[in-house]
């Protein structure tokens, strides 16, 4: 198993959720997040004075599935996420040892519940 991070423009949230979707991807969890990386400072103004933008909001996807889901939950991710520009955002690959599932307290083997369906999605 693994676990992916994408940490992506909050206005393409609509479109990679659809977009991981289509390929089978319904579990995963969001987080609103600020953030720093090569994106420009841009300026704010609050009650009439201006001030520098430094952390810029992004969301952050967080996504444990199945090793042969990995690539293809990736290129679905870039494709949805991707302007182009800087800012765009950056994706994480983890491995995960163990899961558990909290209702039955047992090793969740099929976290993605795709184990059944990996023909069909090949």
């Amino acid at each position: 198993m693994k676990k992916i991070e994408a940490i992506i423009r909050p206005e393409k949230l609509t479109e990679t959720i659809k977009g991981l979707k289509q390929i089978g991807i319904t579990g995963f969890t969001v987080s609103q997040v600020v953030g720093r990386g090569k994106q420009k400072d841009t300026q704010g103004v609050y009650r009439g004075k201006n001030y520098k933008v430094t952390l810029h909001p992004k969301v952050k996807l967080e996504i444990v599935l199945s090793d042969y889901m990995v690539e293809r939950t990736i290129q679905t991710i870039v494709h949805a996420a991707q302007t182009g520009e800087e800012g765009d955002g950056k994706i994480f690959v983890y491995p995960i040892l163990e899961a558990y599932n909290i209702r039955t307290g047992t090793l969740d083997y099929d976290i993605d519940d795709l184990a059944s369906q990996k023909e069909g999605l090949s």
